[in-house]
């Protein structure tokens, strides 16, 4: 597919996503890179600046199956990936599918479920399938969890453990809209939601084809160094007690080669892979106590490092 072509598809559904999320293209920008990437997303910010309706928006944009599970604390492994119930009339098991089996699955407010909840995303995540009774289901194709959480209260929470953050290729939040575009969704939504009325503007084979395409992106070998030699210096900061896994360096990867497309471009520079280096890296690390008591931020370390790593001069182009 080419780059414009692919731009052209992507513009369109950043558009659309932006009659419901007023003033964040940005931010809607990366939620669709990430989506062309083959991961999944994690929205945390505070209550009410529209990570629900964020999910909701894309899902509606792409034409895909949309499924919703709120996370509680009763909440067991069972109500998310489904279970085997007998049927007397046949005499048998038979596999009730759960609200995993979508095409995108928003699981709103996921550090509210007990950690043996959250370990029933991690097949679901990696694999793309789901194993019941030692027989296992695949899930359908695109396939993306959107999951939120609010970083404000935590009372009654779980933390994601490191094995769960890092199946996530990027983390995102969305913050306070300006006073504009604030009055500008209190006009809009008088009398109707946006994302009420959001028509699809393409399918989900559309999705697949993008996602395959995206990969073609052509990446510098000088480029592909950069994203080591940063990923690396996250690994041997001394404020860090946990660096960026492999997982992160791949992600990195294909972020950037995302952002490349949906910007119009069939080639990765650096300054896509700076955009991406925080929402792709920030949530895999760990800031050692003593300097989280100091307020070092693994952004902050990023964007430190970041300033710090040399820039490759004359990337090939393709």
């Amino acid at each position: 597919m080419e780059a414009t072509l692919l731009s052209s598809k992507a513009l369109n559904v950043i558009e659309t996503v932006e009659t419901a999320i007023v003033g964040k293209r940005q931010t809607i920008q990366s939620a669709f890179a990430i989506l062309l990437t083959n991961g999944h997303l994690l929205i945390e910010d505070i209550p009410g600046v529209g990570k629900t309706t964020l999910a909701k928006a894309l899902a509606k944009t792409i034409g895909c199956d949309f499924k919703r599970v709120q996370f509680t604390p009763d909440m067991l492994p069972s109500d998310i990936t489904g279970t085997s119930i007998f049927n007397q009339k046949a005499g048998e098991f038979e596999f009730r599918p759960g609200p995993v089996f979508a095409n995108i699955v928003l699981a709103d407010e996921i550090n509210r479920s007990t950690p043996k909840t959250q370990a029933a995303l991690l097949e679901c995540m990696e694999e793309r399938q789901v194993t019941v009774d030692g027989i296992t289901y695949h899930l359908p194709s695109p396939f993306f969890v959107i999951a939120t959480q609010n970083n404000i209260e935590m009372s009654g929470t779980y933390p994601l453990p490191e094995a769960q953050l890092d199946r996530f290729a990027a983390r995102l939040s969305i913050g306070y809209p300006g006073r504009s575009d604030e009055m500008k969704i209190l006009e809009n939504q008088m009398h109707s939601r946006p994302v009420d009325s959001i028509k699809p503007v393409m399918s989900a084979d559309e999705v697949v084809q993008l996602q395959r395409a995206v990969r073609d992106i052509h990446i510098d070998s000088s480029l592909r160094q950069y994203i080591l030699e940063i990923v690396t210096a996250t690994r041997s900061h001394t404020a860090i007690a946990l660096g960026a896994s492999p997982r992160g360096s791949l992600a990195l990867l294909y972020a950037s080669q995302a952002l490349a497309a949906v910007t119009g471009r069939d080639y990765v520079t650096p300054d896509d892979i700076k955009a991406m280096a925080v929402p792709v890296l920030a949530h895999r690390m760990i800031v050692r106590p003593e300097q989280r008591i100091k307020g070092v931020t693994a952004q902050s370390i990023l964007t430190e490092l970041l300033q710090r790593t040399p820039v490759p001069v004359g990337v090939a182009r393709g």
